[in-house]
This record gives C-alpha cells, sequence and structure tokens, in this order.
C-alpha cells in the first residue's frame, strides 16, 4: 500500500493478521477473504469484549480515534483472530514511534499468549502424548 500506512503482522495459533494502520477519524475495518469489506464490530459481533481487546494498544496512548484500521485475518477463530489483531497493531504502533517500545512491552502486547499450533494425535497413542497403558497379562 501506499507509504502513509504503517504495516503490522501479528500470529497466534493458525491466525494472521495484517494490520494496516493509517492516520484518520479511528474508524476500523476488516477485509475478508471473499473481497467483502465489514466493520470490526460486526465482524466480532458475538463477544464485544474483543472489540475492546483489539484497541488496547492505541488506549494505552490516547490514540485510538488518531488512526484507521484495515486487517486482513484469516484462520482459526474469533478469539485466535482478535490477539493477532491485537499483535499486528502492538506492532505497526512500534513503527508509528520506537519511543512505545517500554509501554507496550510492560504491558505485555508485544508477546504472543501460545505460540504454538495444538499437537496431532499420534498413532497408537490415546492423546498427542499419552500412550495406550501396558498390560502385562
Amino acid at each position: 500500500m501506499n507509504n502513509n500506512y504503517y504495516i503490522g503482522v501479528g500470529r497466534r495459533k493458525e491466525a494472521t493478521a495484517r494490520v494496516y494502520l493509517k492516520e484518520g477519524q479511528g474508524q476500523a475495518q476488516v477485509r475478508t477473504k471473499q473481497g467483502k469489506v465489514k466493520k470490526l464490530e460486526d465482524y466480532f459481533y458475538m463477544e464485544p469484549s474483543l472489540h475492546k481487546d483489539i484497541f488496547r494498544p492505541l488506549k494505552l496512548f490516547n490514540k485510538e480515534k488518531d488512526y484507521d484500521l484495515i486487517v486482513r485475518v484469516k484462520g482459526s477463530g474469533f478469539h485466535s483472530q482478535a490477539e493477532a489483531i491485537r499483535l499486528g497493531v502492538a506492532r505497526a504502533l512500534l513503527k508509528v514511534s520506537p519511543e512505545y517500545k517500554s509501554t507496550l512491552k510492560s504491558f505485555s502486547m508485544l508477546k504472543k499468549t501460545h505460540e504454538g499450533k495444538k499437537e496431532r494425535e499420534h498413532i497408537g497413542f490415546k492423546t498427542s502424548r499419552r500412550p495406550t497403558q501396558f498390560s502385562k497379562r
């Protein structure tokens, strides 16, 4: 996109979010896989707390009305997508001003909460790591 965008990428489990941060009126929209554009509130309609969680990095600096968000997100579920977007917003804010790093780091906005994917169940095991019970007789 243009040079007036700050781009941040966030990931959690299988979710990947590309966040474009642009100076504006504080509007937020999501571009879906099918090319549709939705408001962020409409995309996360089932749980309003997810919408609040996304804007936490901007609220730390009272910048939620200063930037527009354009988000492309795919994969996993709504909770993972929301956390991936939050991480992308925090990383985009670092590109706006590197002085924000200490504050974002102290509120643990720059680290992934659950980095890995769920491990698959292996053959002959009850779960991913628990084997079937051994019987001598």
